[in-house]
């Protein structure tokens, strides 16, 4: 997963055997597992505050497999073994307890983790009388309760203080990480984001692995070139696209190096899982991200003649919804009116198809469209000579943006210029350009220049039917 905020799975598969074994999968809802385990684990006669604090641990072992995809980021069909060796006691069929079943009823949705991070802590535990280890002792629990402590006191026993329960987390279906579908240069995302920030983790431990820099959520030559040189060196196909074998091997290294699937984590952090989307954008919303669906509309509309064009205004209000719903028919997707993850990077390809078949001729239109890829700070190409031309020719209206040399090199000084830019105009201010950057320099230029909006995609040449 690690792609956001944990949550409980509506079920679980489970492994009858060690991982490499030959054994059955078999798949039960979340809180029974969690019912099955704790009745295989401990004692329905121990004191209550033992059994709670052994069901913390449980519910938080398991959820640690499942949230960093322990045993699917290397290719396994399922989420935990039943194995003591790996993972905890699962004995399929048995009877539960009453007692621990309305104990489990009650905290199923809870986990532990560490304060400061997100992932549920991999709380480590054992019998305490046959094995020890460094984490909870089952049986320490019950002398521990019967001393008075709370379940929570029990935990920071043996997990130490900086510990938090969190509590009413919400259920849902635990689908693969993996969109789905190959990420490749020029796609926007919460997924290419992610692809990021691991990669730049990845590179402290694996050097040779160029750093990405500032995390875009766009991916450019930057991350094809980070993404390349991880393939080669783990004996992947070097093809700077991240297919679902790239995707799992990037999570599984990931996980090694922050060393999540252990007592010691280093954690993982709210700003390594915020995304860009969050969730799917739908009417009612308002903000960057609708400005960027909308730009991409307007281009397919205007070259799809079944696609309704929309005005990039930042809110998704009916026309944007209908424009949606176009586009989801033209191109053979559900007619939600929703731009969830299908429907985003479906719109960004046809985007990508319209760019490429157009040819870049600044003498026919200086104002051209976004190329697809985003520009930042070490970028060459025609493309950033243009956006420099924009931006001194922007300076001369509005001396806040700064002034920038036409080199067709990305360095500081436009970055300057385009930090500029987005501050005074209200944008994040990111320092690379993105479609929304884009369209609204290239807009203002036209404006200040032709007296009117002369964007490429008003008058395209040609349709698409």
């Amino acid at each position: 997963m690690l792609t956001g905020e944990p949550f409980i799975p509506e079920q679980i598969t489970v492994h009858l055997g060690a991982p490499d074994s030959d054994a059955e999968n078999v798949t039960v809802s979340f809180p029974d597992y969690i019912k099955n385990v704790v009745s295989s684990e401990i004692y329905p006669t121990w004191p209550e505050n033992a059994i709670r604090a052994n069901i913390y641990v449980i519910v938080t072992f398991a959820l640690n497999r499942i949230y960093t995809e322990w045993y699917r980021a290397r290719g396994y069909p399922f989420d935990i073994t039943n194995s003591t060796q790996f993972d905890q006691k699962f004995v399929y069929g048995r009877e539960v307890y009453d007692n621990i079943s309305r104990l489990v009823d009650e905290l199923f949705n809870s986990y532990i983790r560490r304060q400061g991070t997100v992932e549920p802590l991999f709380s480590v535990f054992c019998n305490g009388t046959t094995v020890t280890c460094d984490g909870l002792s089952q049986w320490g629990t019950v002398t521990l309760a019967q001393r008075g402590m709370s379940p929570y006191e029990i935990l920071t026993y043996y997990y130490g203080d900086n510990i938090d329960i969190v509590s009413n987390v919400s259920v849902d279906t635990n689908t693969p990480s993996y969109p789905g579908f190959p990420l490749t240069l020029g796609y926007i995302g919460e997924d290419v984001r992610t692809i990021q920030i691991q990669l730049n983790r990845i590179s402290r431990n694996y050097p040779a692995i160029p750093k990405i820099g500032e995390i875009t959520a766009e991916f450019d030559a930057a991350t094809q070139k980070a993404t390349q040189k991880f393939q080669e060196i783990f004996g992947l196909e070097p093809t700077g696209v991240v297919n679902e074998a790239t995707w799992y091997q990037i999570a599984y290294i990931f996980i090694s190096v922050k060393r999540l699937a252990e007592l010691n984590s280093e954690g993982l952090t709210q700003s390594e899982i915020q995304q860009q989307f969050t969730e799917d954008l739908h009417i009612g919303m308002q903000g960057y991200e609708i400005r960027a669906i909308q730009y991409y509309l307007a281009v397919i509309g205007a070259y799809y003649q079944a696609v309704q064009p929309v005005d990039i205004t930042g809110y998704f209000g009916a026309q944007t919804e209908t424009s949606v719903k176009s586009f989801q028919q033209v191109f053979g997707l559900p007619q939600t009116g929703v731009v969830d993850r299908q429907t985003w990077y479906s719109m960004f390809d046809a985007y990508a198809g319209i760019v490429e078949s157009v040819p870049l001729d600044t003498t026919v239109n200086d104002v051209v469209l976004y190329p697809g890829v985003a520009l930042r700070e070490g970028t060459t190409s025609e493309y950033v000579r243009l956006l420099q031309t924009y931006l001194s020719f922007i300076h001369q209206s509005y001396p806040e943006i700064q002034a920038v040399t036409t080199t067709g090199y990305f360095g500081p000084m436009t970055k300057a210029s385009v930090a500029s830019f987005q501050e005074y105009f209200g944008y994040p201010v990111t320092g690379f350009v993105g479609a929304v950057t884009w369209n609204s320099i290239t807009s203002l230029y036209s404006d200040l220049r032709y007296g009117f909006d002369k964007q490429p995609f008003q008058n395209p040449g040609y349709i698409i039917t």
